[in-house]
């Protein structure tokens, strides 16, 4: 059944193709199997509409970074999925973005199915989803051992993103951890390995911006989704297997269908014991203070009666042992300058043969 199409789809190949045409493409197969599948969905990226258009009704469902135009009483998880992308020369899928959001997200107990135009060969994918959802447990596990978090600024044109961001700043420091906003550009490897006081980080992104898990020892610290801080900071936070996975962190803000407040600082969900599964140790209940607080504003006296500002921030750079160059302005004689070293660092050319 899908020969014709797949003789189709290559046949593009080896020239740029844009994403109209590939909705082209995804169209004819959908008519070749609509006969055989009656309630069939063409999903298509989330890209943002063109100024000026006129949006459908009613709007289509946005979830992990896609649209799915559902009929009206239906819901998506009632689907199965097949995917088709990738091609020949990938060596990991687990890499793919697109492809994880749809695994992490998608219902465990719907059929999951991929296939490859590059060779026609299709596979289920039960068990790589259930190797994505065994990694984002432990990355949650991870927000939930770690004491300070780096909030990663990696939009800063989508709507509400700041209050996303007071929304994770307010996440952490319930649970009793300090947090920094970092902005970065896109993340890297040698970005973050500046930064080695952050126990993990925490990319605030649009679903089509959101890294791909990364292939251990990528980063020096693992990078996570808002939503696994949500599910690690908050303990009204529905239990792994029954909580949505959530790719677009305005889903976690109030006034969306799967926001969870915070639960008051007398609720005893807060002294709920709680065993790190990657150390083995207690966790001590986080110390809440209420959001308003201004924290890193408050004053303490010193011995010599002197009113200073306090931070986290301050009190974390004078512990450390070397706290940045000293510019020691008008201590340094001016000197004209001089000519410097001259090669790489494994060979200088004043150095001799060894």
């Amino acid at each position: 059944m899908l020969g014709p199409w797949l003789h189709d789809w290559r046949r593009p190949q080896g020239r740029r193709c844009s994403f109209w045409a590939t909705q082209l493409m995804a169209e004819a197969l959908a008519t070749l199997l609509r006969p055989r599948y009656l309630d069939l969905l063409v999903s298509s990226p989330a890209l943002p509409l063109p100024v000026g258009s006129c949006s459908p009704e009613p709007e289509p469902l946005e979830r992990f970074g896609r649209r799915f135009p559902l009929a009206p009483g239906r819901c998506l998880e009632e689907y199965g999925a097949f995917y088709v992308g990738g091609s020949e020369a990938s060596t990991d899928l687990d890499l793919d973005p697109d492809l994880s959001r749809l695994l992490l997200g998608w219902a465990p107990g719907q059929p999951f199915f991929t296939c490859c135009p590059d060779t026609g060969q299709t596979q289920d994918e039960g068990v790589r989803a259930g190797r994505l959802r065994a990694r984002r447990h432990y990355l949650v596990e991870r927000a939930r051992d770690a004491r300070v978090v780096g909030l990663l600024a990696g939009t800063l044109g989508v709507a509400r993103h700041r209050e996303a961001l007071s929304h994770l700043r307010n996440l952490a420091q319930a649970a009793g951890k300090r947090s920094y906003v970092l902005a970065l550009g896109r993340p890297t490897p040698p970005k973050l390995a500046n930064f080695p006081e952050m126990d993990v980080f925490v990319l605030l992104a649009c679903p089509l911006g959101a890294l791909a898990p990364q292939p251990s020892g990528g980063f020096f610290r693992p990078v996570l989704a808002p939503c696994e801080l949500e599910a690690a900071c908050n303990p009204a936070w529905p239990p792994s297997g029954l909580a949505p996975y959530l790719t677009h962190y305005a889903d976690l803000l109030p006034g969306s269908p799967f926001h969870v407040p915070l639960p008051p600082p007398d609720s005893e969900l807060w002294d709920t014991p709680d065993v790190s599964l990657i150390t083995g140790e207690l966790r001590p209940p986080p110390v809440w203070k209420p959001s308003n607080d201004p924290g890193c504003l408050a004053l303490t006296l010193r011995p010599q009666l002197e009113l200073a500002e306090s931070s986290p921030a301050a009190s974390f750079l004078s512990s450390r042992s070397w706290q940045g160059l000293q510019p020691r302005l008008g201590q340094t004689p001016a000197t004209g300058a001089v000519s410097g070293r001259r090669g790489i660092a494994i060979a200088y050319e004043d150095e001799g043969g060894s």
